[in-house]
């Protein structure tokens, strides 16, 4: 049974920074592409950014380009995202996700992924 156990979200100032964690258990983690996404109240669920089976190639959405870093430890099943200059408009629930094959380089896309963490809520004020 493959799980996602996203934290380190919180509360933050504007211009602040937070880590997330995304521990992936049940699977062979290191032969799998991952992905953060985002979703704001009211809003639908949005790419943020994700990652090749090795790290060696990312991609993000162009809201976060420059601020957010993701990056995964294959030896300790996880995947984090950094995110720095945090924006009220960043203010989200956030969560790691999986696909089912590992023939996926890497996904934008809500379907391209099969497997969800419960999210972390992640809160920046003005």
């Amino acid at each position: 049974q493959v799980q996602l156990v996203e934290s380190g979200g919180g509360l933050v100032q504007a211009g602040g920074s937070l880590r997330l964690s995304c521990v992936v258990s049940g699977r062979t983690f290191s032969r799998y592409a991952m992905g953060w996404f985002r979703q704001a109240p009211g809003k639908e669920r949005e790419f943020v950014a994700t990652i090749t089976w090795s790290g060696s190639n990312t991609d993000y959405a162009d809201s976060v380009k420059g601020r957010f870093t993701i990056s995964r430890d294959n030896a300790k099943n996880t995947v984090y995202l950094q995110m720095n200059s945090l924006k009220p408009e960043d203010t989200a629930v956030y969560y790691c996700a999986a696909p089912y094959s590992d023939a996926q380089a890497m996904g934008h896309l809500s379907f391209e992924y099969d497997y969800w963490g419960q999210g972390t809520q992640v809160t920046v004020s003005s």
